[in-house]
Parts: C-alpha cells; sequence; structure tokens
C-alpha cells in the first residue's frame, strides 16, 4: 500500500517537471520571441489616449467638445547629451522651463515617461518631428484639449486639469500618469469614469539606436483606446444662453427646472467666464485671475450658495399650516400688533389667496404663531420647542436642511434650524417664539442654495412632490446608464389641494400683485409666481423670485436671485419670466422688457435706489389706481386655456416685502 502511494507522489513530481523542461524547451529554441526582443534591444510601450466624451443639450446642440494636440514625453534616463538650445529654440521653451521640467522629470522617475510639454498642434508636431531624430528620449502621444462651442455653463460643466499629486497616490488601480488630465469640477467630475473611455496600449520593438523594428508579437498584445461616452444634458442651451445675456452686469444666479422630470434646463451662476478660458495652455494664467476676480466667478452660487429664502419661504409655511389644520383658505389675521412691517396693501381681504399676493408679513408671522401653538396650549412661548420638532420634520421634506443630490460633485445641504439647533444655540428649553419668529418669512436662520428654491417652485407646480434635480438624462450612443437615484420622487405629504389655495394667489402676485408694471405678464401663458426680499448683512437687499408655468400642465419651475437689487419684482421677475417665456414660446415678444433687462446693471438700480438722475423703468413701475383690484377666486373651477390673453387689470404699486429688522 505504502509503495503504490510512493509511485503516485513520484509520478506527479516527474510530470510536473517534464512539463517545465518542455516549456523552457519551448521558449528557448522553438519560439523566437524572445530572441528576437534580446537581439532588437527592448520594448516600447505606448499608451494611446482616447478621446473624452462630448457634452450635449436637451436638443442635439454641443456643449463641449474635444480638439485634437500632441503631448511631449521625456524619459530621463534615455536623454543622451544634447543641443539644449536649439532645443528650447526650437519650442519656443526658455533654458530655465526646460532645467525646471526635467529636475521634476527625473524626480518623478529616470525610468518612467514624464509629461515635458502640453498641446502642440497639428502644425507645431509637423513642423518638429523630422527634427527629433537628434533628440533621443523624447516622445509624442496624440491628445486633446477641450473646447466649449456655447461659451455658457463653466460652473455646472466644470473642466479638466492635471491630476493631483494626492489623486495620484490615491489610486487603487494605476490608471493615471503623471501629468494626465482629470475631471476636477461639475459635470467633468461626476462623470469622469463614463467621459474618460479606455486607454490603448501598443507594444513596439526597438533596437539599441532607438530604431522602430515593428509591432511585438504582431499586435497579439496591443489594445485598441475606447472612446469616452457622450453625455446627453436635459439643459436647453438658448433659454441658459439668454439667461446669461441677461444678467450682463449683474451678480445672482438662476435656475430652471422641468417639474415632472427634475430636469434641469438652466443653471447659470453670475458673473460668468467663457469655459474655454480653463482649457488649454493659458489654463494656470486665466484661473488665477479668476480666482483673484473679487466677483468670485469661480463660485458655484447655484448648487453650493448660501442665501436667505425670503418671503418665498411664505409658501411653504402656508402649506404646512394647511396641513397641520392651524389655518385655512379663508382664514384672516389682523394687520397690526406683528413685530413684522406691513406693506399697507389697500383694502384686500385679508385671506391667504391675498397674503400670497401681497406677500403679508403680519399674515405669516401669525400663520407661523399659529402652528408653533398647536402642541395643546395657545401661547406659542411654551409651545415652540414642541411644534418645532413636527414642522422641521415637514418643511425637511421640502429638501430644505438636506442635498437634494444633484449630479454634481459639489452640493450645500443649507441650514434648517431644528430643536437641537436653537438648544445649543441658547440652552436647553431656554428660547421661544420671540427667539425664532423671523422663520415665518424667510429670514433669520434658516439658509437654502437657489436649486432648493427652484425646486420649491417645481414642488408646488407638481402639487406635492418633487423629481430628484439633475443635469445629465442619458449617457452613451443608447442614453442608458443614469443612476436611477436621479429619477427618484420624493413626496413632502402634504395633500394635493392645499397647493390650489396659494396656486391662486400666486397667479395673482405676477399679474396684479408684487410684480407688478406687467413685467410678469406673457400673453397666452399663466404664471403662478412668488417674490422675494432676502436681507444682506452687507448691500442692498437681493431680488429674489420663483415661479412656474403655466398653471395647468407646468412645462417649467424656476428661481432667479440678483444680489443688491433689491424687491424680488424690480429685477429677478422680469428676468425669470422673460426665460420662460422663450422656453415656452421659443422667442421673446416683450422686446422692451428685454432691452431693459439687458441695459440694467446693479450699478443703475443702486443709483436710482440712492435718488441719483437715472431715469426709471417703465415696466417696472405700476400703474396707479384709486381703488383696489378685486381678488381672484383661490382655484377657478374651470382650467384657463393657455390660448387666453390675460385680463387687463389696473396694478398695484408693490411695496417692500422687507422683514423689519429687529435686535
Amino acid at each position: 500500500m505504502f509503495q503504490d502511494r510512493k509511485q503516485i507522489i513520484l509520478s506527479f513530481f516527474f510530470l510536473v517537471c517534464g512539463i517545465y523542461i518542455l516549456r523552457l524547451l519551448y521558449l528557448q529554441v522553438i519560439d523566437d520571441t524572445y530572441h528576437t526582443i534580446g537581439s532588437t534591444g527592448a520594448l516600447k510601450k505606448e499608451v494611446q489616449i482616447p478621446l473624452r466624451g462630448q457634452i450635449y443639450d436637451r436638443n442635439g446642440k454641443l456643449l463641449v467638445a474635444n480638439v485634437d494636440v500632441y503631448d511631449m514625453y521625456v524619459t530621463p534616463y534615455k536623454v543622451k547629451q544634447m543641443d539644449t538650445t536649439t532645443f528650447c529654440r526650437l519650442f519656443n521653451i526658455t533654458r530655465s522651463y526646460f532645467d525646471s521640467t526635467m529636475a521634476i522629470a527625473k524626480s518623478y522617475s529616470r525610468n518612467r515617461a514624464t509629461l515635458f510639454l502640453r498641446q502642440l498642434s497639428k502644425e507645431d508636431y509637423a513642423r518638429v518631428a523630422d527634427a527629433m531624430v537628434s533628440f533621443p528620449g523624447f516622445t509624442f502621444e496624440l491628445s486633446f484639449f477641450r473646447t466649449y462651442p456655447a461659451r455658457t455653463m463653466a460652473n455646472a460643466l466644470g473642466y479638466i486639469g492635471e491630476i493631483s499629486k494626492k489623486a495620484y497616490e490615491a489610486q487603487e488601480v494605476e490608471y493615471y500618469r503623471s501629468g494626465d488630465y482629470i475631471g476636477i469640477t461639475g459635470l467633468e467630475k461626476q462623470y469622469e469614469m463614463e467621459l474618460r473611455g479606455r486607454r490603448g496600449v501598443k507594444f513596439t520593438m526597438m533596437n539599441v539606436h532607438g530604431e522602430n523594428k515593428g509591432s511585438y508579437s504582431n499586435g497579439e498584445y496591443d489594445t485598441l483606446a475606447v472612446i469616452g461616452k457622450n453625455l446627453f444634458t436635459t439643459v436647453d442651451v438658448e433659454v441658459q444662453q439668454l439667461a446669461d445675456s441677461l444678467f450682463q452686469g449683474k451678480t445672482g444666479c438662476a435656475v430652471a427646472i422641468e417639474p415632472k422630470t427634475g430636469e434641469i434646463l438652466a443653471m447659470g451662476s453670475y458673473p460668468y467666464y467663457d469655459p474655454n478660458m480653463l482649457s488649454g495652455k493659458q489654463f494656470s494664467k486665466y484661473f488665477k485671475e479668476l480666482y483673484k476676480n473679487p466677483d468670485k466667478p469661480l463660485n458655484d452660487r447655484v448648487a453650493t450658495g448660501f442665501f436667505r429664502p425670503g418671503s418665498t419661504f411664505k409658501l411653504v409655511q402656508a402649506l404646512v399650516a394647511l396641513q397641520l389644520g392651524a389655518i385655512t383658505p379663508s382664514t384672516a389675521f389682523p394687520l397690526g400688533g406683528a413685530p413684522v412691517k406691513c406693506h399697507n396693501h389697500p383694502g384686500s381681504p385679508n385671506d391667504l389667496h391675498n397674503a400670497v399676493r401681497f406677500s403679508c408679513n403680519p399674515y405669516f408671522y401669525n400663520v407661523f404663531r399659529k402652528t408653533m401653538s398647536l402642541g395643546g396650549e395657545t401661547n406659542p412661548f411654551k409651545e415652540a420647542p414642541v411644534m418645532l420638532s413636527k414642522w422641521h420634520d415637514m418643511v425637511e421634506k421640502f429638501g430644505y436642511g438636506q442635498k437634494l443630490g444633484i449630479d454634481l460633485p459639489s452640493e450645500s445641504s443649507g441650514l434648517l434650524p431644528s430643536v437641537k439647533y436653537y438648544d445649543k444655540r441658547y440652552g436647553s428649553f431656554q428660547w421661544k417664539f420671540s427667539n425664532i419668529y423671523s422663520l415665518s418669512i424667510g429670514e433669520g436662520e434658516v439658509s437654502v442654495n437657489m436649486l432648493k428654491m427652484a425646486n420649491l417652485a417645481a414642488t408646488i407646480a407638481n402639487r406635492g412632490y418633487w423629481v430628484t434635480p439633475h443635469l445629465v438624462r442619458g449617457v452613451g450612443q443608447n442614453g442608458k446608464g443614469v443612476n436611477p437615484d436621479l429619477r427618484t420622487v420624493h413626496r413632502t405629504g402634504i395633500d394635493p389641494q392645499h397647493f390650489e389655495a396659494i396656486i391662486g394667489g400666486m397667479q395673482d402676485a405676477v399679474e396684479r400683485g408684487t410684480v407688478g408694471g406687467g413685467a410678469g405678464i406673457v400673453e397666452g401663458i399663466a404664471i403662478c409666481g412668488k417674490t422675494g426680499t432676502s436681507q444682506n448683512k452687507k448691500g442692498k437687499d437681493n431680488s429674489v423670485f420663483i415661479a412656474f408655468a403655466p398653471r395647468y400642465n407646468p412645462k417649467i419651475a424656476i428661481a432667479v436671485m440678483v444680489q443688491n437689487a433689491g424687491f424680488g419684482g424690480s429685477v429677478a421677475a422680469p428676468i425669470a419670466t422673460l426665460m420662460i417665456e422663450k422656453y415656452l414660446k421659443r422667442k421673446i415678444e416683450r422686446t422692451a422688457i428685454k432691452e431693459r433687462m439687458l441695459n440694467l446693471s446693479i450699478k443703475t438700480v443702486e443709483a436710482m435706489a440712492a435718488g441719483a438722475a437715472a431715469k426709471p423703468i417703465p415696466t417696472l413701475t405700476p400703474e396707479s389706481t384709486s381703488k383696489p383690484t378685486p381678488a381672484a377666486p383661490v382655484a377657478p373651477t374651470k382650467p384657463q386655456k393657455e390660448s387666453e390673453k390675460p385680463v387687463k387689470t389696473t396694478f398695484i404699486k408693490p411695496k417692500d416685502e422687507n422683514l423689519n429688522k429687529t435686535k
């Protein structure tokens, strides 16, 4: 028995040895591959960089494309004695650049190729190609740089740049080399894996003189580069470019969303810059200029900015109060006795409809006060800590105090103050309603970005739900591959009928309320909006406006903020309604309003406010009226046809929506 086992083990041992011997015999005698490599000298590994995927708008217009160029690499150990002066003259570089770049390459690796000179045009490459035989160690790779035909959306699209040392060293699987491009911000970073494609590799046999001796093993081990996948965005570039022009001379932001899908139609942060500035050889120069610019054009004010929502937040207060039963659409409150100013709107019934229409501060102060007193007692000073927790949970479902999940690498959560927040600030249960009442009109501690404001407009347009806002609707030729989380539906828990109670007031706010002067009326389109005037610690208040249109079957929701421009109806509302008009009609018919917005700068607004001899803007000055305009019904029994012209009315002059600032 023992002998049988011994024979089996020995047989297996001799079999393995025989296989190794036969393999060595094949490699050394029969297969001439290694003999060929030995005689020729070495293998040259050429990395083939694929073109990066292009980016399109929702109608197939090109937003981001590629231009072919050549990058030059150096392998230090291959560089022999050379005529450095001639080399520098050939490539129009300085000796100091040559020395410093060579030093960096040697410190990186003497045996691996390092980027030496970037983005030679095809003409430059053709001019120097023949001369390179005198400069061993330098090689060229076909590459590209980004170009932006539409010259817009710099912050959202982002830019690419050289991979940082930290990112290079953090690679789990080595893919990028020193000096390679990678998405740094925006969509370029968010969709880096899809856009970058897959690199190819080509092995070439070289002799000891560096001469090409042909493909290694007939190309058996070569791989082809795969072009990156294209992105198909949700953006309407015509609406986007209109916003760019309307914001000339102004600081702020604008974002428009398709309510039913969450698709972003336009997204601009201003002042903006031409994205071509951060593409090409002049990247470092222009980046420094933009970084030092006091207007901060590199900041994305839409997704990462922090602003007080102002009077737009009154809509949320009303919806929460309606759902909790604190008020009904017919609830009235006295206009006096509140620590916030009233606009003294003339003689209108003091119900929810007209409170929205005229943005009545005392009304919404009382709405919040009533909400905070629902804990069982009538004294809101005692019940505020109890009800604030429930209020916080309900408001949070609108997307406040959290990230909405947009497909961008940076998005701010904002602040929605909670019981824990106030306990930390004032001490556990050491605060009361008088400490928090400014929340009633969107001031105080609450802060949002403009994406959330547009999302609020979309939520109201949908009568109670919102879809995760997103910029990309398709990846690759088949348009698939988008994260399904970007189509998630979020429900607020507010009954749909409560939205109708405020929507009527929003339409009247545009047609005969706080917008005034006809600046918000677009023939044939019922626009429902809400103005806001958000306080600043420094300078004039911010002009804010949110809206959606049409009233029934809405196609667009929008938010616009113009910094230091004053009342929401004065500047933000005309810009927003022009964008709505462009999207729904594909043209601008209100050319006079467009021209005035194009020519209006914040300096002009400030001069007018200071009483300078500047001409007023006719469209922003409502007609005077001797008697109040009758209120429209809260919810019409029959939907208004979109083809109907708006009813001609006289317009009541809008008053300051601003909070009476408290100590």
